[in-house]
């Protein structure tokens, strides 16, 4: 037994010595989490001590580096394509995440009402979920095609002149925009439904006695209980969307007129690093990009105690 002082009261009190048998509970629940703690740390925060390290330095020819302390985030603040890099993200995420959850959102209340087929639909919904991005892209990719897509041959039949959809700087991050919010409806769906089912009917039949109508059901009920799940979309979305990448680097040329209008941070980081075989300042890319998510998903979780309700 050992001796403390309770901060609160000043009162002396006599803290239970640990047993055996506690002790051994203890050692067998780090063991179980172990796996999961050296996998984090291995492949999450190694890497991120590397990248920072790296990002110090310079690389100069032959793949060596020379430590500049901290002229690389210098540089980057003076950046203009960095800078131009970050809009798009910006523009990207602020377009993508509001939209796709709300199509999201939608689906996820159509599917969880009775109606028939829904399992079909589910799968269909959830289906590009199981493509590879790189499949997606280039699908989408020739639909956009200016010459023989889809898209353009179908407003040729009510004569229309398709517009150059991945080409025309003012339209081809838009275009990219419907890409990756098709592509997340059918993950953002499964969530958003699962937490739908979570609900008690009991709630839906208490207001229909009460005459609630649907709109004020799902505006009093279905929001307010679906918040926590729909938190959690909010900000994986909000991070997938900043991290955009696939989409640009398969759909949007080197040489296109519109890369300088759609490329993302993500994508400048790969240009420095793999490309121009700069890896200290696309490293110092990623850095910056590391502290927007970070202050973006900090500012979430504050302000989730306004909007979020657990039951």
């Amino acid at each position: 037994m050992r001796t403390q002082i309770n901060t609160n009261t000043g009162v002396l009190y006599k803290k239970p010595k640990l047993k055996k048998k506690d002790l051994k509970d203890y050692c067998w629940a780090y063991f179980m989490i172990a796996p999961t703690i050296i996998g984090l740390i291995i492949l999450n925060v190694w890497p991120i001590i590397q990248t920072f390290w790296l990002s110090l330095h310079k690389t100069m020819d032959f793949g060596s580096n020379e430590f500049v302390r901290l002229d690389n985030y210098k540089y980057l603040l003076q950046d203009t394509a960095v800078m131009q890099a970050a809009a798009n993200t910006f523009k990207y995420a602020i377009i993508a995440v509001p939209v796709g959850i709300i199509f999201s959102l939608a689906i996820a209340v159509l599917l969880n009402s009775n109606i028939k087929g829904k399992s079909i639909y589910r799968t269909i919904y959830f289906l590009p979920m199981v493509s590879a991005p790189a499949a997606i892209a280039m699908v989408w990719k020739w639909m956009y095609n200016t010459e023989f897509g889809l898209f353009n041959y179908l407003l040729s039949l009510v004569g229309i002149k398709g517009p150059s959809w991945l080409t025309n700087p003012n339209i081809a991050l838009g275009a990219i925009i419907v890409v990756g919010i098709w592509s997340s409806i059918g993950y953002n769906m499964v969530i958003l439904l699962a937490g739908l089912q979570e609900i008690p009917a009991t709630f839906y039949e208490a207001a229909e006695i009460d005459g609630a109508g649907p709109f004020r059901k799902f505006f009093s009920i279905t929001l307010p209980l679906l918040s926590p799940t729909m938190f959690f979309v909010v900000v994986t979305t909000v991070i997938s969307s900043l991290q955009v990448f696939d989409y640009i680097f398969m759909m949007i040329d080197k040489t296109n007129a519109a890369m300088e209008k759609t490329q993302s941070l993500v994508y400048l980081f790969y240009k420095y690093s793999f490309v121009m075989n700069d890896k200290g300042y696309g490293s110092t890319i990623i850095m910056f990009l590391l502290v927007i998510v970070m202050l973006i998903t900090i500012a979430q979780l504050y302000f989730q105690k306004k909007w979020v309700h657990y039951q």
